[in-house]
C-alpha cells in the first residue's frame, strides 16, 4: 500500500468521523478508496468501535419468501460459471459472462438483485468476458455448495430446499445451466440424396461441465422434462451432453433458445 503523510490520514479520519463517506473522502483528498476504508477500519479497531452488521434480506436467515424462478435460474448460472469469494464478512458472488452475449450479462445482474434484494451489484471487465458481482456474506447461505477448490473436484449436491425449487421451476434451472456452460448451434453432416452427397444442417444444444454431479443435475432435470440427450466423450472424458433429437430441440427452443 502506498505510504501517505500522517497529516493526510488525520484529515481523512476527521472527515470520516464527521459523517463524510469513504468515496467523498477519497475524491476530496486524492487517496484510493481502499486506503480510506483501511484507515477507517484501523481507526475503529483502535477505538474499540463495534460496527453493527449491515441490514440484509437473506431469505434463508430471515425465513422470507424467495423469488423461486429467479433463484432456479441463478442456481444454474452459479453451478456453471459462478463462484463465491468468502473473506470473513466481505463475501461476493461472481458470475462470468461472455461479452458476446450482453443480454446474459444484464439478466445475471438483474437476477442477483431479485434473489437477494438490497445488495450492491457491479461489473468488472475481463479479457473477453464480464464478471458480474454481488456483495453480501449471505450468498453462502443461498449456495451451500460453496467450498474450497474447484466444483468438479468436490461433491456437489442440491439441498432439499434447492431441489424443491429446481423441481418447481426446472426450465429456469436448465436455462441457467445452458446460459453458463451450454450453447445452441447449427451442426451439419452430409448424406446421399438421389445419388448425390448433400449437406444436411440441424440445430443442437450442447452442455459441457467437468463435474459429474453437475452434469447429473442437468440430465436428471432433462429426463423429468422429457428431453432426450446423450453423452459425447472427447477422448475418455464424458464432459459433453448433446441434445439433437428434433422434438427435444423444439422443446428446448420453446423454453430456452439461443443466448443473446
Amino acid at each position: 500500500m502506498e505510504q501517505h503523510h500522517p497529516s493526510l490520514r488525520s484529515e481523512a479520519l476527521a472527515l470520516l468521523r464527521s459523517g463524510v463517506t469513504n468515496r467523498e473522502v477519497a475524491e476530496k483528498l486524492g487517496v484510493p478508496r481502499g486506503t480510506v476504508g483501511w484507515w477507517l477500519h484501523e481507526d475503529r479497531k483502535a477505538r474499540g468501535v463495534v460496527v453493527a452488521e449491515r441490514p440484509h434480506n437473506c431469505p434463508r436467515c430471515l425465513s422470507l419468501p424467495i423469488n423461486r424462478p429467479a433463484y432456479a435460474y441463478l442456481l444454474g448460472l452459479y453451478l456453471g460459471d459462478g463462484h463465491i469469494v468468502a473473506k470473513g464478512k466481505q463475501n461476493h458472488l461472481s458470475i462470468y459472462c461472455c461479452d458476446g452475449w450482453p443480454g446474459l450479462i444484464d439478466d445475471a445482474e438483474d437476477t442477483m438483485r431479485k434473489v437477494l434484494t438490497g445488495t450492491n451489484t457491479g461489473r468488472r471487465a475481463k479479457i473477453g468476458c464480464t464478471e458480474v458481482k454481488s456483495y453480501s456474506k449471505h450468498w453462502t447461505c443461498l449456495f451451500p455448495q460453496h467450498g474450497p477448490g474447484m466444483k468438479h473436484q468436490r461433491r456437489i449436491e442440491l439441498s432439499d430446499w434447492q431441489q424443491e425449487i429446481a423441481d418447481g421451476f426446472p426450465w429456469e434451472l436448465v436455462r441457467g445451466l445452458i446460459h453458463s456452460d451450454g450453447c445452441r448451434f447449427t451442426n451439419w453432416t452430409t448424406r446421399m440424396v438421389g445419388g448425390k452427397r448433400k449437406r444436411y444442417e440441424y440445430p443442437r444444444y450442447y452442455f459441457t461441465n467437468k463435474s459429474d454431479d453437475i452434469r447429473k443435475i442437468f440430465t436428471d432435470t432433462l429426463d423429468r422434462l422429457g428431453v432426450e440427450w446423450r453423452t459425447l466423450a472427447r477422448g475418455s472424458d464424458p464432459y459433453n451432453i448433446s441434445i439433437a433429437r428434433r422434438p427435444s430441440v423444439a422443446l428446448m427452443d420453446a423454453h430456452i433458445g439461443p443466448k443473446y
